[in-house]
């Protein structure tokens, strides 16, 4: 399959009028058309600097206007664009310029400077458009080779499946350097003509405010964000009335929070997604949202998944389709331990579904761990911890143990002892998988994009 032309320049076509982009930090109302000639001049200034097809383009991560205009610039004359996390290390960046090759990270100011005219060219859907580098949290960091029809289509099938519209608004606070960030919302906000209101960062207040003020409909955040707006002062008045759904996703969300907003009269789903199948994989109706709390829903259309090496009702969950990813550059064993010859990407996503085809997430198969002969899943113990009214914050990970084999050792955020916390957990779920210890922190240590570095927990055991 071929594309002659791109996202952006179809949409300026379409609705060149229509408010693409709000840019807080500025004020800037960009239209489609005002956006479209942002990127042209971005694919000059790459052209200018001697850049050209196939070759990979470091790109400053930082939420601007100026990220997303060479982002889709780079799209454009066919370079491949490697979004740059603004917390990583120069070493960290080092390693990821080593491993692809990288011809250049160019400055965000380079759309000030020359730029030469456009070069339209055809491009297949199967090239690679983008390298979004892992968190690197299970070790060195991967780049996952994105191709144009992944965007496409997850833009395409978020638009259908979730019932975006053209007058729908989002606000933009996520990193806009990772997946979630460019493909969960933005992409397929592009792709419905709606408008994207851009944050430089993440702020509560001002989060409220332009939700309120640009009159949000569609919302996403992941659980962290969500708990951390549920428990400001804005929460309980502010005007949530043009808000048609919140979503979460990247880790799983506590029923408590789910429960608080429902409270305000709003409905609210959880997604699911990762870099390698596209960020957007399963839907919901509003109706199911409240019957079934918890799921994050059916496979969108167009999505396979299925359930494999099963224990009892609960598998690891594969996904097929036309959003999956190419692969690891330059990491064939990676690619092959993940990306099935068949087509079916392994996500390492522990799930069960229940007999209306609706899917819930267990865990994660590597943070499983097997305490005397039976399977433990830390996602239950700390969706039970974190309802503790003492607790705004929980993990669990495994240790050695000479007796059991692993036993689970909890990470709190809260004020509560070790005594009444294994007391209200035995209450609530099976002895076996009570915590054997409890360590106490101010905060845990997270990704960028909320997700709790693990690996760092267990170094922290003592």
């Amino acid at each position: 399959m071929m594309f002659d032309g791109d996202l952006l320049a179809e949409r300026a076509r379409v609705t060149p009028e229509s408010v693409a982009l709000v840019v807080l930090e500025s004020g800037q109302r960009l239209t489609y058309r005002d956006l479209e000639t942002q990127i042209e001049r971005a694919a000059g200034a790459l052209l200018a600097r001697g850049i050209s097809a196939g070759d990979r383009v470091g790109i400053p991560g930082e939420n601007r206007l100026e990220f997303i205009a060479l982002f889709f610039g780079a799209m454009k004359i066919g370079a491949i664009a490697v979004p740059l996390s603004t917390r990583a290390t120069g070493h960290e960046i080092a390693q990821i310029a080593a491993d692809c090759g990288m011809r250049e990270i160019v400055p965000l100011d380079a759309l000030n400077g020359p730029y030469a005219d456009p070069v339209s060219r055809r491009i297949d859907a199967d090239e690679t458009s983008a390298l979004l580098y892992t968190s690197g949290t299970t070790g060195r960091p991967k780049g996952v080779m994105i191709p144009r029809r992944q965007l496409f289509w997850n833009g395409y099938n978020t638009v259908v499946n979730w019932d975006l519209r053209a007058d729908d608004i989002s606000p933009l606070y996520t990193p806009i350097y990772h997946a979630g960030g460019l493909a969960a919302f933005l992409i397929p906000i592009f792709t419905a003509g709606g408008t994207m209101i851009l944050h430089r960062n993440f702020n509560v207040t001002e989060v409220w405010q332009t939700i309120e003020r640009e009159r949000c409909s569609v919302v996403l955040g992941v659980p962290t964000i969500w708990k951390m707006l549920m428990e400001a002062p804005e929460f309980a008045t502010v005007d949530l009335s043009r808000v048609r759904w919140f979503i979460s996703g990247g880790a799983p969300l506590p029923h408590f929070i789910i429960e608080a907003y429902q409270k305000r009269g709003v409905t609210f789903k959880q997604g699911y997604g990762m870099t390698e199948a596209g960020v957007n994989c399963f839907t919901m109706t509003v109706e199911d949202s409240f019957r079934k709390p918890g799921s994050i829903g059916k496979p969108m259309m167009f999505t396979e998944v299925r359930l494999t090496n099963m224990d009892g009702e609960i598998g690891e969950m594969e996904i097929r389709g036309p959003h999956v990813s190419l692969g690891y550059w330059n990491n064939e064993e990676a690619t092959r331990a993940a990306y099935g010859e068949d087509g079916w990407f392994r996500t390492g996503d522990l799930a069960r579904c229940d007999d209306e085809g609706f899917f819930y997430i267990a865990g994660r198969k590597k943070e499983m761990f097997i305490s005397g002969g039976v399977n433990i899943y830390p996602a239950e113990i700390e969706a039970e911890l974190v309802q503790h009214p003492a607790v705004s914050d929980a993990a669990v990970v495994a240790v050695p143990d000479e007796t059991w084999g692993e036993i689970g050792v909890a990470f709190v955020v809260g004020r509560a002892t070790e005594e009444e916390l294994a007391s209200y957990l035995a209450l609530r779920i099976a002895r076996y998988k009570v915590p054997r210890r409890f360590v106490f922190l101010e905060t845990l240590p997270r990704t960028p994009y909320g997700k709790v570095v693990k690996e760092t927990l267990r170094e922290m055991v003592p």
